[in-house]
């Protein structure tokens, strides 16, 4: 079975019963717990594509990964995520806010918000201050979909998973949808797939996941 999917990251298109967003707190100082927290941001902010891998492996396809951090005025961190087809780059097709939390020192999540008029936001990530008309109050998260992920320091990486079958999904007819995801300094390897009731494979990449090289 051979399925191309421009369902990607991350933590990536997740379909999900929605809970609005309650106001976050303000920013505090930082603390050696957050360390790690702050190396994980920093890896996943940037330009990203899978181009080498879209020549290597005709099945995957030439994709532009963006994220920028928004709302540092928040304790938690915010970013603003945006893919794009490298041939409509400038009509991403999916958008989204990941919140990053420390669990602990080592244990992170990443939760997945929507938000209304995402078009009207494409290219945001080349602002200095994106997002600035909105507030986390303005967000709507995707129930069941957090990426939890886990520092490793013999690799060097933080990899982790969503909640297997906590992400409900009705996308090609899925019944939910799963991401893994791998973060190092240089890369981010993203594998999103939709399952049905049968526990069989209906969308997402099939050999492995993406692998977006930062630029």
């Amino acid at each position: 079975m051979e399925i191309k999917a421009l369902t990607l990251l991350g933590c990536l298109s997740l379909f999900s019963t929605n809970q609005t967003l309650a106001a976050d707190q303000t920013q505090e100082p930082a603390t050696p717990l957050q360390s790690k927290k702050a190396l994980l941001v920093q890896w996943m902010q940037g330009h990203f594509n899978s181009e080498q891998q879209s020549i290597d492996d005709k099945d995957f396809f030439n994709i532009h990964l963006n994220m920028k951090q928004i709302w540092p005025q928040y304790r938690d961190s915010w970013l603003y995520v945006e893919q794009a087809a490298a041939s409509h780059l400038y009509k991403p097709y999916r958008q989204r806010v990941y919140r990053v939390t420390a669990l602990s020192e080592t244990k992170f999540a990443s939760k997945v918000y929507t938000f209304d008029n995402p078009l009207s936001f494409a290219g945001a990530y080349k602002k200095e201050a994106p997002f600035a008309s909105l507030t986390p109050k303005d967000l709507t998260e995707k129930q069941g979909c957090t990426v939890f992920l886990t520092w490793d320091e013999a690799s060097q990486s933080f990899s982790g998973s969503t909640d297997k079958k906590s992400c409900l999904s009705q996308l090609r007819g899925a019944t939910y949808a799963t991401s893994e995801v791998t973060v190092t300094a240089d890369k981010i390897v993203s594998w999103d797939r939709g399952w049905n009731g049968d526990d069989q494979q209906v969308w997402g990449a099939v050999k492995s996941g993406y692998e977006f090289l930062k630029r």
